[in-house]
C-alpha cells in the first residue's frame, strides 16, 4: 500500500503528466502520481529521466540487466515490475529477466552479463562493495564511456528504487501484460502487450 496518496491535486501540469503517461505506458505511472505532490520534484525527475533515456554508450540489454539487478537488490517490486515490461519491449530475453534474483545459479548469462550483475549488486550494497578487479574487468570489456554509463545507470536505479520502495509503491501489473504474449495467466487468449 502506497504511503502517500496517488491522487495528487489535479493541476494542469499533473493532467499533462497523466495524459503523457497513459499515452506512453497505458496507465498513469504511480511514481509520477506520488511525486506530483511536489511539482518541482516531479519536474526535475521528468527532465532527468528524459536525459537518462538518451544515454547510448552501453548495450541496452546490459543496461536492462544492471537496472533489474539493482531493483532486485533493493527489493523494489514496482521497479521490478516496470523494469521487466520495459526490458521485454527492448527485446531482452525473458529467462534472463526472470532469473535475475537468482542469477548466480542460472545458466542464462554470459560471463560479461554476470560481471554486470555482480557490479550492480556490489554498487548497490551499503556501503558499496565494488572491488578493483571487477571494475578493471568491466572497464576493459566495455570501454570507458560504457563503464561510466553502467555505473550511472546503477546509481540512477538506486535513486528510483529507493524512492519507490520508501513510498510503498508496488507492482502495477506491467509484467503481467508481457509474460506470455497472447495468453493470459488463466490460459485464455489475451491481447498482445502495448509497445513502449
Amino acid at each position: 500500500m502506497a504511503r502517500i496518496s496517488l491522487s495528487p491535486p489535479r493541476t494542469p501540469f499533473v493532467r499533462l503528466m497523466e495524459w503523457y503517461s497513459k499515452r506512453t505506458y497505458g496507465k498513469v505511472l504511480e511514481p509520477g502520481a506520488a511525486l506530483a505532490h511536489n511539482r518541482r520534484v516531479l519536474m526535475a525527475d521528468v527532465g532527468f529521466e528524459r536525459k537518462v533515456a538518451k544515454f547510448d554508450a552501453l548495450d541496452p540489454q546490459l543496461k536492462d540487466l544492471a537496472v533489474m539487478a539493482t531493483s532486485a537488490a533493493i527489493g523494489c517490486s514496482w521497479c521490478m515490475d516496470f523494469g521487466y515490461w520495459e526490458s521485454r519491449a527492448h527485446g531482452t530475453d525473458h529467462r534472463k529477466l526472470q532469473d535475475i534474483p537468482m542469477w548466480r545459479d542460472s545458466a542464462a548469462y554470459t560471463p560479461l552479463e554476470r560481471d554486470v550483475l555482480e557490479y550492480a549488486e556490489a554498487m548497490t550494497a551499503t556501503p558499496p562493495e565494488v572491488d578493483d578487479v571487477l571494475a578493471a574487468t568491466l572497464l576493459d570489456e566495455l570501454g570507458e564511456a560504457a563503464f561510466v554509463e553502467l555505473t550511472t545507470m546503477v546509481a540512477v536505479e538506486n535513486l528510483r528504487s529507493r524512492i519507490n520502495a520508501a513510498l510503498g509503491l508496488t507492482s502495477q501489473g506491467f509484467k503481467d501484460s508481457c509474460d506470455i504474449p497472447g495468453v493470459s495467466p488463466a490460459g485464455e487468449t489475451a491481447a498482445p502487450p502495448k509497445a513502449a
